[in-house]
């Protein structure tokens, strides 16, 4: 009788234990702490595998991301939203303290990044700051320049902005649709040294030549038409963008590339700020601290979106490491010539809001420009 009780009683155990093991999975899911979500404003790619999965794992967090094009697009989706809605905003840094005197984002305290890093002219970014005050950081930034069909033209050809007046690529030209960039490289082609800081005389100026090259325009582009009109050779020439796009064809194989022309190149310079009123804001800026560190660095300029320069002396150390290719096709290396050193010549400006006239004012010719 002992005997059949302690069999009865080792089963019952054993069925007990199998049953733990086969709920096991159900527990642990019911366990495990569900992952906190970060909503991005951001524009394409920012929110992707390749630059936040690395993060969203160690971290327990999941991304949804909101993304736009360009900065008047992405003002208008926060003046729409109720604050806290974006826990984290990036933004181009000519629009940050259009953000800041809005009241859309949060100040940030300048120790907890570590600046120290960053090459000094990235230290205390034009934008990131306002009266003393943190309220953003470089992240990424890239030239722009004359993008072309390598097998259309040559680089001497695009050595000046006027190649897209040229006859060999009448209706060949594109405009990535986006006034700044556009109107910023046709006043360096009238000789304006702070293309977007001129008199009404200049910018009456720039207003006749863009009307002027007008013939020669093949259409407007967002980014996905952008990219596949150049990739496919609709369009020859494309102004208004640099290697951010080009770059991405290149690794495909397609014949483009991107040029500084002897009149000079723009700057766009990409920014994080943490979104007025996140409920999230320290985790907002933990991935603001993960992304501008060496490792976030080079997850950045390799994003598979559109690759981009980095602020970071170490992302630029350990992106020669790990992929020198890249470090050298970018000139993200200690050769002369590199991307610093062309910063540093003054043959690049920063493309920002125009100081002379009304934002609205280049805004409103653009719609006009298009719609001649």
């Amino acid at each position: 009788m002992t005997d059949t009780r302690f069999h009865l009683a080792r089963r019952r155990l054993l069925q007990g234990a199998a049953s733990l093991v086969l709920a096991a999975p159900m527990l642990n899911r019911a366990w495990a702490q569900e992952a906190t979500t970060l909503n991005m404003l951001a524009w394409y790619g920012h929110a992707e595998p390749d630059v936040v999965a690395e993060f969203e794992a160690a971290n327990n967090v999941k991304f949804v991301p909101k993304y736009y094009s360009g900065g008047d697009n992405m003002v208008g989706l926060i003046s729409q939203s109720p604050p806290g809605t974006y826990d984290l905003i990036l933004s181009d840094a000519e629009y940050v303290q259009g953000l800041n005197e809005a009241g859309y984002i949060e100040e940030l305290t300048p120790e907890d990044y570590n600046f120290a890093d960053y090459f000094p002219e990235f230290q205390k970014f034009p934008g990131n700051w306002k009266d003393g005050k943190l309220f953003s950081v470089v992240t990424r930034f890239g030239f722009l320049g004359v993008a072309y069909n390598t097998e259309a033209l040559t680089e001497k050809e695009v050595d000046t902005y006027a190649v897209y007046w040229s006859d060999k690529i009448k209706g060949k030209v594109g405009h990535y649709d986006w006034h700044l960039p556009n109107l910023g490289q046709i006043s360096l082609l009238n000789g304006n040294a702070s293309p977007y800081d001129i008199d009404a005389a200049a910018w009456t100026s720039v207003m006749d030549k863009a009307r002027s090259l007008r013939p020669q325009i093949g259409g407007f582009f967002d980014y996905g038409g952008t990219f596949s009109s150049l990739k496919d050779g609709q369009m020859l020439a494309m102004a208004g963008i640099g290697d951010w796009i080009t770059g991405v064809l290149q690794k495909n194989g397609a014949k483009v590339a991107s040029h500084i022309p002897q009149e000079g190149g723009l700057q766009w310079s990409e920014c994080f700020c943490i979104g007025k009123g996140s409920p999230k804001a320290d985790l907002a800026k933990k991935w603001i601290q993960y992304i501008t560190s060496a490792k976030g660095q080079v997850k950045s300029a390799e994003m598979a979106a559109y690759p981009a320069l980095i602020p970071n002396r170490k992302g630029w150390d350990l992106l020669g490491q790990v992929d020198p290719a890249e470090a050298k096709r970018q000139g993200m290396t200690k050769d002369a010539g590199n991307a610093m050193d062309l910063i540093r010549s003054g043959r690049i400006k920063f493309r920002q809001w125009p100081v002379q006239q009304d934002l609205g004012t280049w805004n409103d010719f653009w719609s006009d420009y298009k719609g001649a």
